[in-house]
């Protein structure tokens, strides 16, 4: 083993204590009781939680109505003393309760903005038009509720150093001060995902029973860990992430934020995946995306199916690749989130 062969040969040397081997519902079923305390343990769920969690309340920011949505701007504390911004998009009418779409997004300092539709200059909108990254506008002009919230380490939760350098991000710094209270920063992106559905389902227009979660990149990330960890969520759609650990973040050069420590102890990332099911999941990829090798995507695939087969769920179950690179492709999206709710509607 040297250098080169590092990732690979402990790959293949390494048991995953919840590697999935079930080979019936019940089975699987008692896996993914087992595993999922485990994960959350994993990513500093009870780390977090420990320090207790605040009471649920939220401050508007303000309202602004565009022509065919309105779309307000809020604060929650998510944890004692942490204040997570956030952007609710509401259709102008709606019958009844809507489902909810949750939009992590991913690096950038932008953060939450591209995702609403808001660019600050033509470059920022071009991009954010050409790499269909206006996810939450995406959504509620779908007909449901969309929540875009800043991601930890990101556009304003950026440490201040950052900010002052016009630093994409304060990923490295938040993550290895995590680290030394048994937390990660994908547990602290996750925690507030999960205190974002505490607080909207509280909401009398929001449909309990009809969440999904999806993003691009690294909010392909948190949407993959939430949903693994928190049953709530009823479709996930993770695009730019979904891969095997050990070819992607094992092997090209990523961002610090991506890491867990000891993961592939526990299982590689269709096992993580394998959590969702039998929910809706669709992963969303890009043919030629240089960080997350399209051949390891449909490995990781292939893998998650037998995982879904054994829940009798293989049509839950989809794998959606764009003919380009590292960004989102929404040609499959939204059909697929509608026909998960609608399924989900009729039980």
């Amino acid at each position: 083993m040297d250098a080169d062969t590092y990732v690979e040969t402990l790959a293949a040397a390494t048991p995953r204590s919840f590697g999935f081997s079930a080979a019936t519902r019940i089975e699987a079923e008692e896996w993914q009781r087992a595993f999922r305390p485990a994960l959350a343990r994993q990513i500093g769920l009870d780390a977090i939680a420990a320090r207790g969690t605040p009471p649920m309340h939220a401050t508007l920011v303000r309202s602004e109505q565009e022509p065919d949505h309105v779309r307000d701007e809020w604060t929650l504390e998510t944890e004692q003393g942490f204040h997570l911004p956030f952007y609710l998009l509401r259709p102008l009418e709606s019958s009844g309760p809507c489902p909810l779409v949750l939009t992590p997004h991913g690096h950038g300092k932008l953060g939450k903005r591209t995702y609403v539709g808001l660019a600050e200059s033509e470059a920022d909108r071009r991009d954010m038009e050409e790499g269909e990254r206006d996810i939450a506008l995406q959504a509620v002009r779908e007909g449901y509720i969309a929540i875009a919230p800043d991601m930890r380490g990101f556009a304003g939760l950026r440490r201040r150093e950052e900010i002052e350098q016009d630093a994409n991000n304060s990923c490295r710094t938040l993550q290895m001060h995590a680290l030394l209270f048994g937390r990660t920063l994908v547990g602290e992106r996750v925690w507030d995902i999960q205190r974002l559905i505490d607080w909207a389902v509280q909401r009398e227009d929001v449909d309990q029973a009809a969440i999904a979660i999806t993003g691009n990149s690294g909010g392909g990330t948190i949407s993959v860990f939430a949903a693994a960890v928190d049953e709530r969520i009823a479709v996930c759609v993770p695009s730019s992430y979904f891969c095997t650990f050990k070819d992607s973040i094992g092997s090209v050069y990523h961002c610090e934020c991506n890491y867990v420590p000891g993961i592939m102890q526990l299982g590689e990332m269709w096992d993580v995946a394998g959590l969702i099911a039998p929910r809706a999941f669709l992963a969303v990829s890009g043919r030629h995306d240089p960080l997350f090798p399209i051949e390891a995507v449909q490995e990781s695939y292939e893998r998650l199916r037998r995982i879904y087969a054994v829940f009798d769920a293989d049509a839950a179950c989809r794998l959606s690749i764009g003919d380009g690179g590292h960004r989102y492709y929404k040609r499959d999206v939204w059909p697929f989130v509608e026909h998960a709710f609608f399924k989900h509607q009729r039980r």
